[in-house]
Parts: structure tokens; C-alpha cells; sequence
């Protein structure tokens, strides 16, 4: 019999303190029941749990993770809360998707920030929006795409030269950049460890817990290494792991994204750069180049690498190769601080999908799914999951028609078609943005 995947980083994530212990829950045990079973404890089986038990604190849910909130791939990335689309494009009914997309992203800052305020979530929440830079000083067409669009929504902008950068971020390795304010900062694994945390009471979490399979029926079986649930009603917040979960062929694929953190500078170290505050930087090409981060205590955070992980496993070689990379492409940025250690590598996964739309909605009578993030998670996948609790349980929102408006995830091939274009994509993209590395 063929069991799911089971997702692996065989790394630790560098958000993660010594005083951040995540909750001990218990691993499932034994024969359970439950009208409702969330599988996957990140920012969309977090908020979809949450939805669920405000609509009626009679059901019985139960959230499993194959880890914890805190080991999940929302705690492993770079911590941008995106209030902006990536691509708007020019015809009328691509300008509509991205207004409808605008709406649900900042629908799900709003959710986000109102649970902290309610819960008191301390996580380093930072409304200090972010620089979209570029390196190769011969190509102008992509920002200049970037603020047409920014035009196009109105959105308000800042063009800055590579002088001005060096002020804001202490680097002269970037020939031009746009500064938009539409982005929150935040420390991931804090964030999505507390929202776990503070669930309602008719929500149970059961770490350490991986599915290995689901019998569908009208009372579907959820079985995991020692206990399985029967439920009326499944929701897979896997994204694109354990495909073999879903009732349906995957439109999705896993990726692995590798980041790197400095330890703190020193008082002698920072007098090497301007006065900064903390800041966020995203690449014109988001495969080759890197995404930079200056956070509250005075460390470098460094994302860049892409590699397929289409079972959710990463190896330690593949953490160490990161490393070498990550070390070799930081000195390059900030050669005045070489003497600057990194501390950790680790990886995360994102779900990608070939037409970048998302997959949402019900995958048979009663299985639902959110997933097909394609990098930009935790403000899109905290109004998924919400949204998603609203549909299944027929209650109105809004928003539903704008989720739905942002289309169907097209078919993706098997393996190894499905490895092969994948290898040769990234390739591809890894040539284009050659000059921004």
C-alpha cells in the first residue's frame, strides 16, 4: 500500500530562539472523532480552523501537523506581509484580477492584524514597507513595467538610485530600486507559533502527527502513525506536499527556497554602515536574485536559491551548498563586513502553480483545499484559509467572488515530465536574471 510523504528539512529553522519553544502538543493517539480535520498547521489551516470554530464553537476540530506551527514552512520564510500583486498586466480583466487580488490581500492584513491586537501577539510586526531593487544596470524595462503598474493601481511609489539605496540599506551593489509601502515585516516563526497557540478551546492540535492517508466516504478516515480520525469533513492546508493526500490529480508543485541569517552585528561592525533601521528588499527576478532583510536585532537575513521538492525533502548537502552560496553572494553585497558569520541556513517550501492561479475550493464532497501560494503566503493564504471556512460552511463573504475570480491552477504533468520542466524553468530563469547575482 502506498502511504503520503512525509515533508523533511534536514535543517533548523533560523527563526527559531531559544526561548521560542513552540507548545508541546500531544501526537494523536488512539481512535478519534471529529467534524472537522485541518491537516497542516500553517497560515492556512491556522486561520481556517480559526473561522471555522467563530461560526459555531459547537464543532469538534482537530488540526495535525507532521511537525508543529513552528518547524511549518510559514515559520521558515522571510517574513514580507505583501499588500500588493506581483503582476497586474494591462487589459481591463487583468486590471480587475488585480484589483480582486489587492482586496484579498489586504483583507488578509486586516484578519492578521486583528488577531494580534486581540491576542496580544508579540512578533516583531513592522509596517515598514519594502525596496523592489535591480542589479544589471542595462535592463530598465522590468521596473519600469513595475511602476506602470503601480501607476495603474494608484498605488503610491518612491524611485530610488543607487546613492539613495546605499543610504537606506548600505549597499552599492544595486543600480535602482522602488520603494513601496504596502509591506508589514515580521518575525514568521513568532507569528504563526502564536496564532497556533491561541486557537479557540473547540480547537485541538496534535503535533508530531503526519498523515499517511485518507479513506474517503460519507465519515472519511484520517489515519496517521498511531490514531486515525473519522470525520465528516477534511481540509488539506499541505499547499503542495503530500499530494498523495488529495483526492485528485495535483495541480501544484513543491519548491524548496534556502535563507541564510548573519549573527548580530557589533557596535564596531554597524559604524561600517549608514544608520538603517530595519528593512525588506525582494528581487526584479525572484529565482536568481536574492531577498534581503535587516531586522530589529541587527542581523542580515539572505534568501536565494530555488530547487524543486516535489516529495518536501531537503537534504543536508543541499543546505550546505546554500550555505556556500549564500556566504559568497553576502560578501559580494556587503564587502565591508566580511568578517560578518552566518549562523544558520534552512529551508522552506512554496507551492507553485503553472498559471500562478490558486488552488481553492472543494476537491471532492468533503474535501477542501487552499493552496497554490506561488511566494506570496501569508497575507493570501490567511484570507484563503478564512474564506475558505466561509464557503464550506455556506456562508456569505464578499471576498468569496474575488478568491474565485483569480481563476483555476492549470494541469501539470507527472513525474518525470513534471522534473524535467521544472529543471529546465528554473534554468531558464536562473539565465535571464544571470546579471543579478
Amino acid at each position: 500500500m502506498k502511504y503520503a510523504s512525509v515533508p523533511l528539512n534536514q535543517n533548523q529553522n533560523g527563526w527559531l530562539q531559544e526561548d521560542m519553544l513552540p507548545a508541546a502538543y500531544p501526537t494523536l493517539v488512539g481512535d478519534n472523532q471529529a467534524d472537522w480535520v485541518v491537516v497542516g498547521s500553517g497560515f492556512t489551516g491556522v486561520s481556517f480552523a480559526r473561522r471555522l470554530a467563530s461560526h459555531d464553537r459547537n464543532l469538534k476540530i482537530i488540526v495535525i501537523d507532521a511537525a508543529c506551527a513552528a518547524e511549518s514552512s510559514s515559520a521558515r520564510n522571510s517574513g514580507f506581509i505583501i499588500g500588493l500583486p506581483h503582476n497586474i498586466g494591462s487589459s481591463t480583466a487583468e486590471l480587475k484580477k488585480a484589483q480582486s487580488y489587492r482586496s484579498l490581500l489586504q483583507e488578509g492584513i486586516n484578519q492578521l492584524t486583528t488577531v494580534i491586537e486581540q491576542q496580544d501577539i508579540e512578533c516583531e510586526w513592522e509596517n515598514v514597507g519594502k525596496y523592489h531593487c535591480q542589479v544589471d544596470t542595462t535592463q530598465e524595462r522590468v521596473l519600469k513595467e513595475y511602476t506602470d503598474n503601480l501607476d495603474t493601481m494608484n498605488e503610491p511609489y518612491q524611485i530610488l538610485e543607487k546613492e539613495s539605496l546605499y543610504q537606506k540599506l548600505g549597499t552599492r551593489f544595486y543600480h535602482k530600486g522602488i520603494y513601496t509601502p504596502s509591506t508589514i515585516l515580521v518575525n514568521p516563526a513568532k507569528l504563526i507559533n502564536a496564532l497556533a497557540n491561541s486557537l479557540p478551546e473547540n480547537v485541538t492540535v496534535h503535533n508530531n502527527t503526519p498523515v499517511l492517508k485518507i479513506l474517503p466516504g460519507a465519515i472519511a478516515q484520517v489515519v496517521t502513525p498511531y490514531g486515525t480520525i473519522k470525520a465528516a469533513n477534511i481540509m488539506l492546508a499541505t499547499n503542495a506536499l503530500s499530494r498523495e493526500l488529495a483526492p485528485v490529480t495535483s495541480k501544484q508543485a513543491a519548491m524548496a527556497t534556502f535563507a541564510s541569517i548573519t549573527a548580530p552585528l557589533t557596535e564596531e561592525q554597524r559604524k561600517r554602515l549608514p544608520a538603517m533601521s530595519s528593512w525588506g528588499l525582494t528581487p526584479v527576478n525572484a529565482i536568481a536574485g536574492a531577498t534581503l532583510r535587516y531586522t530589529q536585532d541587527h542581523r542580515f537575513l539572505i534568501r536565494q536559491h530555488v530547487a524543486a521538492a516535489l516529495n518536501g525533502r531537503v537534504t543536508a548537502v543541499q543546505t550546505y551548498q546554500a550555505t556556500q552560496l549564500h556566504q559568497r553572494l553576502f560578501q559580494k553585497i556587503y564587502p565591508q563586513l566580511g568578517d560578518v558569520p552566518l549562523t544558520r541556513t534552512w529551508s522552506g517550501t512554496i507551492s507553485v502553480t503553472r498559471n500562478g492561479a490558486p488552488v481553492w475550493g472543494a476537491l471532492s464532497k468533503n474535501i477542501y483545499t487552499a493552496g497554490g501560494c506561488n511566494g506570496a503566503g501569508v497575507s493570501k493564504q490567511t484570507v484563503a484559509g478564512t474564506l475558505l471556512a466561509d464557503f464550506a460552511l455556506g456562508q456569505d463573504h464578499p471576498l468569496i467572488g474575488a478568491m474565485q475570480e483569480l481563476g483555476k491552477a492549470n494541469y501539470l504533468p507527472p513525474s518525470p515530465i513534471l522534473d524535467i520542466a521544472i529543471a529546465a524553468s528554473l534554468l531558464k530563469e536562473r539565465y535571464l536574471g544571470r546579471r543579478e547575482i
